[in-house]
């Protein structure tokens, strides 16, 4: 009963990576560059719902969209000012315009709010759901449900609307999207907008879970979700949920019987492993370039 328990504890983790490594994995499938300011994104979202719950007192379903909406904004302005401009540069300056943005954002939170942690309010209580002799946290009940309409939605979205489609064909190949007439620049700003609105909602269950508001409160999530979607397959929707979830379940059972202290090198060696058998992850596809 004890494994089922930390099984089912491991997927909640797993839920919270899992959304955060969609947002990596649509930006990376479609605009082809790797957005380490992401973690970021998730630390400014649990900044706005701190304030907006503890300072200004909104109702949570408020504060949530307050949340989203300043992090889908916050996700089109970086993409605009720091990503557009790189279109056409390397994969390296992109990559190291993005560590810089992730800088940026980091000290601008210690510059408004210092170090201090703050403690994020409650916002779901801490009652359990019983079977039998299993006590399942209403918290994680709530987690894997929104992971799950999450996939859910997004996957139709991509899949059955014009804009998914738009989406599918600048994966592909960005010039012929251009050329059947699809707005590139929009299409990547769309991704961003959803991938920073992704954030944020994982900013909220994170904070529900470990209830800690700092300004570094978004990188060690951050690059857990980068290795859950590398793990799944990079630019695989389906590929980062089960990575995400994957990564949660290996990480708290290691905790639970091997080390704590072990757990983060445990997750990154069974990556390595993965990605020596499988190089695309488990859900990625070898793509072959025509020269």
């Amino acid at each position: 009963m004890a494994f089922l328990s930390y099984l089912i504890n491991g997927l909640g983790l797993g839920s919270v990576y899992a959304i955060i490594a969609l947002g990596y994995t649509m930006v990376y499938g479609i605009a082809k560059m790797l957005n380490f300011a992401h973690g970021d994104i998730i630390m400014i979202g649990a900044y706005v719902a701190f304030f907006a719950l503890s300072r200004f007192q909104l109702p949570l379903f408020v504060s949530v969209i307050l949340s989203i909406v300043v992090c889908t904004i916050l996700g089109v302005v970086i993409e605009r000012l720091a990503y557009k401009p790189l279109r056409q540069a390397s994969s390296l300056s992109v990559l190291i315009t993005a560590i810089g943005v992730s800088y940026f954002l980091q000290n601008a939170a210690q510059l408004l709010w210092t170090s201090n942690t703050k403690v994020f309010p409650s916002i779901v209580s801490n009652a359990y759901l019983k079977i039998g002799d299993l006590s399942i946290s209403y918290l994680t009940i709530i987690t894997i449900a929104v992971c799950i309409a999450i996939m859910i939605v997004l996957t139709l979205f991509i899949n059955k609307t014009k804009t998914g489609m738009a989406m599918r064909a600048c994966s592909e190949d960005k010039g012929a999207a251009m050329l059947m007439g699809i707005n590139v620049n929009t299409t990547i700003s769309i991704t961003f907008a959803i991938g920073s609105g992704l954030a944020a909602i994982a900013s909220i269950l994170l904070c529900a879970t470990y209830p800690s508001v700092y300004p570094t409160l978004g990188s060690m999530p951050g690059i857990k979700a980068f290795t859950a979607a590398v793990f799944g397959g990079i630019g695989s929707i389906p590929g980062a949920f089960l990575g995400g979830l994957m990564l949660g379940v290996i990480e708290t059972l290691t905790k639970a019987y091997i080390s704590t202290q072990l757990s983060d090198a445990i997750v990154f060696a069974v990556l390595i492993v993965v990605l020596l058998i499988k190089p695309t992850g488990l859900l990625g596809k070898k793509i072959s370039e025509k020269v």
